[in-house]
């Protein structure tokens, strides 16, 4: 018996059947922390045409507003400065202050003031100017956004949309960099998307907010400017759906927001090494969609998961422990986890590019998951 097989026959000793498991954790994923399924068709229309990330976002906010006049946005300079990275730009003008409502630099505040809004029958989207401020208000989100819909009994929904810029940029020091997608991951009856492309950013904006449930959409502040083709008016993506970035047979690589571009970037070098992973952008991060990632382990029998956010709880935690709990039997090799390091992030570019999941850890991790490879 080789090394490697050794190795998968001692990982897989003394285990419960897991096949059984996996229409548990479909339910459970899909409906803790939900008021109620998102999961709706997508309408495709053949109207296309290429925008930034942003302009896309925009473009998706202002198609909303017109569509339902319950759609209303507030925060720190959306309203006459446009946003801080100019998604409501120039929707002041055509829809005014009612609607683009500029608040004071109190995030406590206009966090409350929009659940209120959302009780009593608006459709408000709340822009954090950066997401580590929404720290501020983390008592609004959790106590009032969150747990409203349960603690009345039903008699409140709370259709809200809590997006803005987070990630780590470019020399933005520690406070501006945060990750905060496994702080609020826990928050029960919070459902947390985060965009990737101007086609997904646009069609997910939409969709959250249409939707009933209370939703935190992460934009990454380096994505802003990706540029892309996206869909017409009356496209709307699935909020709890993955996306298949690409197919493949050897391993199935997890990862959301910008990380899809860094796995995208090793997976052109590994091609050519002859490896061939599969690429998937989770997209949903609660609940997460396993429907699609038990398909992809069951086929590849290796897991690998790529996120910008801290190792120690982050969302690659969760994941990894579902994927554990629930597909143990249909895994050849313990699941690999490519996680930020758990400190503060370094306004200096060397040890800020330390931090953080780089291409070449992305293509180390295959290497030593899969084996060696000889290229066609």
């Amino acid at each position: 018996m080789s090394a490697q097989n050794g190795r998968a026959a001692t990982f897989k000793a003394s285990k419960l059947s897991s096949r059984a498991n996996v229409a548990r954790a479909v339910s459970v994923s899909r409906n803790v922390g939900t008021v109620r399924s998102t999961r709706s068709s997508v309408v495709v229309k053949a109207e296309k045409k290429e925008l930034m990330m942003w302009e896309s976002l925009r473009e998706g906010l202002d198609e909303e507003m017109e569509r339902d006049p319950t759609v209303c946005m507030m925060g720190e300079d959306v309203g006459h400065y446009g946003g801080s990275y100019k998604v409501s730009y120039g929707l002041y003008k055509k829809y005014g202050e009612m609607r683009l409502l500029d608040t004071p630099i109190c995030e406590n505040g206009f966090m409350g003031m929009g659940v209120g809004a959302a009780m009593t029958g608006l459709r408000p989207i709340v822009e954090g100017m950066n997401m580590g401020f929404l720290l501020l208000a983390f008592n609004q989100i959790s106590n009032n956004c969150g747990m409203l819909h349960y603690t009345s009994g039903g008699q409140y929904k709370v259709p809200m949309v809590i997006r803005g810029p987070g990630g780590v940029g470019r020399q933005l020091g520690a406070e501006h960099s945060q990750r905060l997608e496994s702080y609020f991951q826990s928050i029960p009856g919070v459902q947390l998307v985060a965009c990737s492309t101007a086609k997904n950013a646009k069609a997910l904006l939409k969709a959250a907010i249409r939707s009933d449930n209370p939703i935190i959409f992460f934009e990454h502040v380096l994505l802003y400017n990706v540029k892309g083709e996206v869909e017409g008016p009356e496209y709307c993506q699935s909020l709890e759906q993955a996306e298949m970035v690409r197919t493949g047979t050897d391993v199935s690589i997890f990862c959301y927001s910008r990380m899809r571009y860094v796995v995208m970037q090793a997976v052109a070098q590994l091609e050519k090494e002859g490896y061939n992973p599969e690429v998937i952008d989770l997209i949903s991060l609660k609940p997460f969609d396993m429907h699609t990632i038990s398909n992809s382990i069951m086929k590849t029998r290796k897991a690998i998961i790529v996120e910008e956010c801290m190792k120690t709880g982050g969302i690659g935690a969760s994941l990894s422990a579902v994927i554990h709990e629930s597909l143990f039997n249909d895994l050849d090799h313990e699941v690999i986890r490519l996680s930020s390091q758990d400190v503060p992030t370094s306004y200096a570019y060397e040890l800020e590019a330390a931090t953080i999941v780089q291409p070449e850890q992305v293509m180390d991790a295959v290497r030593r998951i899969v084996g060696t490879k000889v290229a066609a």
